[in-house]
């Protein structure tokens, strides 16, 4: 199997390209992310590859970081997503956003990508979330909240909180993440009003 490749870039077709290492060209494919990272014809570049193999053809995908390669295996374990959507997925979102939207279940930001509907990234979301926090940056406690939410199980006045913000023009993630901040310094009885007041106050540093 092929790890990584180490040569020179020789041409660039719309989804892949061709790198020549020592006189043999490997046709791999990249995602949109991945093309526009590599150097121009001629130039030397080092590519992660992770190498599919199938009864009638062998082919090669190519990424330019080894994080990047793991994310694609993540994808693919998914049902319905092949190599395809997920390189559609990693050239769309940077690693990093999509752990974060995954963790945060912003189904929105994975809809972003071509290929991908609402129910894929429902589904994104669903099956890669004990997954994503390990690869996120984003507060645990957002995290927590917005599983929460999402299930139901947030307090009255952290739900209405959180509302009441949206409603004045915040994303959602956003509000979630200063009400959470909110909580810290209010404590688990604040009334809504409270913590209103203090995720204005977040939002305003």
């Amino acid at each position: 199997m092929i790890g990584k490749l180490r040569g020179v870039i020789d041409s660039y077709n719309e989804d892949s390209v061709v790198i020549d290492v020592h006189g043999v060209g490997y046709l791999v494919h990249c995602s949109v992310r991945t093309l526009q990272s590599l150097p121009a014809p001629g130039e030397a570049a080092t590519i992660s590859i992770e190498t599919w193999v199938r009864e009638d053809q062998i082919r090669l995908y190519g990424f330019a970081t080894d994080l990047d390669r793991e994310w694609f295996r993540i994808l693919t374990g998914v049902q319905g997503v092949g190599a395809k959507v997920a390189l559609a997925v990693l050239g769309t979102l940077k690693v990093a956003d999509l752990a974060n939207a995954i963790a945060l279940g912003d189904k929105a930001q994975i809809a972003r990508a071509p290929g991908v509907g609402p129910k894929l990234a429902q589904r994104l979301v669903i099956e890669l979330k004990d997954k994503a926090p390990a690869f996120a940056n984003v507060d645990p406690a957002v995290v927590r909240l917005q599983g929460d939410l999402a299930e139901r199980r947030a307090p009255l006045p952290v739900s209405e909180a959180i509302s009441a913000l949206v409603n004045l023009g915040y994303g959602e993630i956003q509000a979630s993440g200063a009400i959470a901040a909110a909580m810290r310094s209010a404590g688990d009885k604040a009334t809504t009003e409270s913590l209103i007041r203090l995720g204005l106050k977040e939002l305003a540093r």
